[in-house]
């Protein structure tokens, strides 16, 4: 893709801007007509998809399934990555920290982040699915039969950015979405049977994989207890529960700006978000389910 396309078709104007900077970054201004927006929607998509193609190298963990590390293993992790390049650093960054420790099963582990949701239940390993999500391009053919058709990587990452997610791919997620909380009350169907089990939307997955590496970790230490992980965006209520918080911006921005406005902590004062260009925030909450966790749908706040 040029590193600067430009269509106009009557009122429409539709602008994308990609830059190379250490991987790859893009940004899409889209005003007017429905075909000029998909011709930028096309274009970035396949911009993504390059990106994510690049990065996804970075996620390999040799035979380390779970995010349970001494701190010794920690602190060797972190240095070979800091060795290697800023993308593979930002990216353990926003994994762990060994200034954060507890027992586990007589162990001494480092906390991972808060947004680590898989530990091993039902198979479920975090970082054999945070190298296995981000390099599969495409997911199983879709539909069934005679029917089944391939979809390109730049589509699948297209419809999660810009359509309405259907989830309609087999592959492995995070429990990220809330639409992965399988419980049973009020279902027609066993949420755990394979037949049944909800399905997920991979362009999504494979994004969020790449973006957990902008979400840093940092030690704190709460009014009770030894130190924790906050994550950038993260916080605890009253209760002790997890929540994470995001905004909803007015005008373009980019990555940085986006950081300081996850970790601003004026947004809960209205007068301080419209000048920040915030229009509303919301909020999604970790929860445990049995043994399982899972994150509750967004609520304005």
């Amino acid at each position: 893709m040029p590193p600067f396309l430009h269509s106009t078709e009557g009122r429409a104007s539709t602008r994308i801007q990609a830059a190379t900077h250490r991987c790859w970054s893009s940004r899409i201004i889209a005003v007017g007509q429905a075909e000029a927006v998909y011709v930028a929607v096309v274009h970035l998509g396949l911009t993504v998809a390059n990106g994510l193609k690049v990065l996804s190298r970075h996620h390999d963990f040799g035979k380390l399934k779970d995010l349970k590390l001494s701190p010794e293993a920690a602190r060797e992790e972190m240095f070979a990555a800091s060795e290697a390049n800023r993308y593979r650093a930002d990216l353990w960054a926003a994994l762990t920290s060994d200034a954060a420790q507890r027992k586990k099963d007589k162990t001494l582990q480092c906390d991972p982040t808060p947004l680590c949701l898989l530990f091993g239940q039902g198979r479920m390993h975090f970082m054999e699915r945070l190298a296995s999500v981000p390099q599969k391009p495409t997911p199983p053919r879709r539909a069934s039969g005679r029917l089944k058709e391939p979809i390109s990587d730049a589509t699948c990452l297209s419809e999660a950015l810009f359509a309405t997610w259907r989830r309609p791919d087999a592959t492995p997620s995070f429990r990220w979405d809330p639409h992965e909380d399988g419980r049973h009350a009020l279902r027609a169907t066993d949420p755990t049977d394979t037949k049944t089990k909800s399905t997920t939307q991979h362009g999504a997955n494979r994004s969020a994989c790449i973006g957990l590496s902008t979400l840093t970790v940092a030690p704190w230490r709460p009014s009770v207890g030894g130190v924790r992980l906050r994550v950038l965006g993260g916080d605890r209520d009253r209760d002790g529960s997890f929540v994470f918080t995001w905004p909803i911006w007015r005008h373009p921005i980019g990555l940085a700006a986006i950081r300081g406005l996850l970790g601003h902590p004026g947004l809960a004062d209205l007068e301080t978000r419209a000048a920040l260009g915030v229009t509303e925030c919301h909020q999604a909450r970790r929860i445990s389910v049995g043994k399982y966790m899972n994150s509750t749908r967004a609520a304005l706040i």
